[in-house]
């Protein structure tokens, strides 16, 4: 196993950004009958406060893998797993149901929208069970969407109801979010107006900001870019110069 000893990034202070997630050895087999399925092998890692990490990888790679167990919705089969000073390896359900809702938003590849709810609507369903929520009309206009507030998903375009998805990830001021495939149902304009509103939420909220993605073309705005194949972290590569996402291509 290699490991890839980085320095912690500069934070908005300038000092080094302290640790949100450290990992330590974490494996995640599946059983499946006789077979034995090695999803993630041995992985070390850590995540800092405020940075913007892009994870690369071939379908079968183990990167949603991670960001699963990462957000408390699968446990690894060994290894630890902590949260700042919380160790979340053997978590029971009711911590991880806490942790998700206190600290995490989840952003998916499909938006996960109520057809039958306004833009509103669906972020306030976040809001109602927040610790320190947001107002949703502040939620919505951070993602560019203020004059959208009482159009229903069917009267949305594709990117605009991914960053309806997005603002009620963030409604609930959420330390960290995970996105799986963010752009992945979206073509290249929209995704790029998406990426905007992952960027300008990291940026003006320090919200730690996690992207699983197998196009190679995101990876130039993040802070890191972690590339992972077979369950394992073959490179972590820092970016000493970011692009903003208007200037990405793929």
């Amino acid at each position: 196993m290699t490991i890839y000893a980085q320095p912690a990034p500069v934070g908005r202070t300038g000092q080094s950004a302290p640790a949100i997630f450290h990992v330590e050895g974490i494996t995640k087999v599946y059983r499946m009958g006789e077979v034995e399925v090695h999803a993630l092998r041995s992985i070390d890692l850590d995540l800092y406060e405020s940075e913007f990490v892009v994870f690369l990888g071939a379908s079968g790679s183990g990167k949603s893998t991670l960001l699963n167990i990462l957000g408390g919705l699968d446990l690894p089969s060994s290894g630890h797993l902590y949260f700042r000073d919380q160790d979340l390896t053997h978590a029971n359900d009711a911590i991880l149901t806490r942790f998700r809702r206190d600290y995490v938003g989840f952003i998916f590849q499909f938006y996960n929208l109520i057809p039958s709810l306004t833009a509103r609507e669906n972020v306030v369903l976040v809001t109602e069970i927040a610790r320190h929520p947001m107002k949703p009309e502040q939620a919505l206009e951070l993602v560019g969407l203020g004059d959208r507030l009482d159009h229903f998903p069917s009267q949305m375009s594709g990117g605009e109801q991914q960053r309806v998805a997005i603002a009620r990830a963030i409604a609930k001021r959420p330390e960290v979010l995970l996105c799986d495939e963010p752009t992945g149902a979206l073509d290249f304009q929209t995704g790029k107006l998406v990426l905007e509103a992952l960027e300008q939420v990291n940026r003006e909220l320090g919200t730690t900001t996690a992207v699983i993605t197998h196009n190679a073309g995101i990876a130039g705005m993040a802070d890191r870019v972690i590339t992972m194949r077979s369950g394992e972290i073959t490179n972590i590569q820092c970016n000493e110069t970011k692009l903003a996402p208007a200037e990405l291509e793929w």
